[in-house]
């Protein structure tokens, strides 16, 4: 019966320690002195959450910057695709993120890249097929990357400029502003978070 009684005993400290004391150390902290990293670094228009600045998203309109390929509606379903099917099995498993992890020699790739040279095209006519960034066209390990190359976003102010109507010394001050450096100025590569610069042009345009 002690040896019985000492192990509840040891199993309901821990389970007090573990389960319910660092769970809400941890969170106090988090909530305490990092607190917009701990609610998901949402940014924050007109009062409204229009997404996080670690989630790269789609961006269609021409009078935008475009992102990397987004795989943000990745493993996503509808109502119908939660009902059984004639065998009485659901297609749905889960939502997750990932990308698809397509081989260089897979049609579908393929197809996907023709289309999006084919829109970027579209949209930047002065812009030649073979100096479109790499990053434009291909999406990170996570299909989530919020992010593109300097040189990504610089090709694409003509283009947004001639929609939007804002001049490229504005677009070109910008990029710059939400131009990031090398974490601790040795990892990874400049990069220019999309979503932001894409809030600021939204900003101007409702102003107009």
């Amino acid at each position: 019966m002690k040896v019985i009684k000492k192990s509840i005993l040891i199993s309901i400290t821990f389970m007090i320690l573990c389960g319910l004391i660092y769970p809400l150390l941890m969170t106090g902290i988090s909530q305490l002195l990092f607190n917009k990293q701990a609610n998901g670094s949402m940014i924050v228009a007109d009062g409204k959450e229009v997404g996080s600045e670690l989630i790269g998203q789609n961006f269609t309109d021409s009078r935008f910057f475009r992102g990397r390929v987004s795989a943000v509606n990745y493993n996503t379903y509808t109502d119908a695709d939660t009902k059984p099917d004639e065998s009485g099995k659901s297609a749905y498993v889960g939502v997750a993120s990932g990308s698809q992890n397509l081989a260089p020699s897979n049609d579908s790739l393929k197809e996907r890249v023709e289309k999006d040279i084919n829109d970027f095209l579209a949209a930047n006519p002065s812009v030649k097929k073979e100096d479109i960034p790499t990053d434009l066209l291909t999406s990170s390990g996570s299909g989530l990357d919020p992010e593109i190359s300097p040189e990504a976003a610089i090709i694409q102010i003509p283009g947004v400029s001639k929609a939007s109507g804002i001049s490229e010394t504005d677009l070109h001050k910008m990029v710059d502003k939400y131009t990031v450096g090398r974490s601790l100025g040795v990892f990874g590569e400049p990069r220019v978070n999309v979503l932001k610069i894409n809030v600021e042009i939204a900003s101007l345009l409702n102003k107009k």
